[in-house]
Parts: C-alpha cells; structure tokens; sequence
C-alpha cells in the first residue's frame, strides 16, 4: 500500500508580503528607541494597504509599540522612505509627542528632538 503524502499549501495570494525584516528596542541618551528595518521589498511596496500590512507586522514583533504616537511616527517613515530609500532603519520613539501630519513632515518624522 502506498503511503499519501498530504501537503498543505496556502494559495500564493493568500499569503502577505513580508515587509518588515526585523526591528529591534535599543536605548538612547534620550530614551528607548524601535529601531525597524525594512525588507527591499518593504521600501518600495506601493499597494494602498501597504502601511498597515506593514505595522502589523511591527506590532506582531514589538507588541509595546501599538501607540498612537509610534504609529505616526511609523506612518511617516512608510511615506517619507521615497526620500530616503536607504535609510537602514526606521527609528520610532515612544517619548516622542503626538503632532499632526504637517509638523510630523515638518520634523521630518522627529517630533521633540532630534533624530536618534
């Protein structure tokens, strides 16, 4: 009798786009900082869900981070990465304050201080 191998595959468009390759909390003279590093594929991904997919993932590897500020802060490195296509990491501050979009660009995703 053979033996039937049963495999389980997820259909390819099921599966997410992996856009964040890993991040990591480190400290600073001024406080924690999530460092977050893109894949490739995660800076130049232009599908309009591509934001929130991404912070998903950010959120399954740092559950801490899901603040309102840190998800700006986020929301600004994911649109302003056409600026800075190389930046190696993305870095988000919990002590940085929550402002609105215009000051966020304004600062260049750096509200209360400089970069870190």
């Amino acid at each position: 009798m053979a033996a039937l191998l049963v495999m389980n595959t997820v259909p390819a468009a099921a599966v997410e786009p992996v856009l964040i390759d890993h991040v990591a909390w480190g400290a600073t003279s001024l406080g924690r900082t999530l460092r977050i590093y893109p894949t490739a594929l995660g800076r130049t991904y232009d599908a309009p869900d591509g934001a929130d997919i991404a912070w998903a993932e950010v959120v399954a590897l740092a559950p801490d981070a899901q603040t309102a500020g840190m998800r700006m802060q986020f929301d600004c490195h994911w649109y302003g990465r056409v600026f800075i296509p190389d930046k190696p990491s993305w870095n988000l501050e919990p002590w940085r304050p929550q402002v609105d979009e215009g000051l966020m660009a304004a600062s260049r995703c750096n509200p209360g201080g400089p970069e870190v």
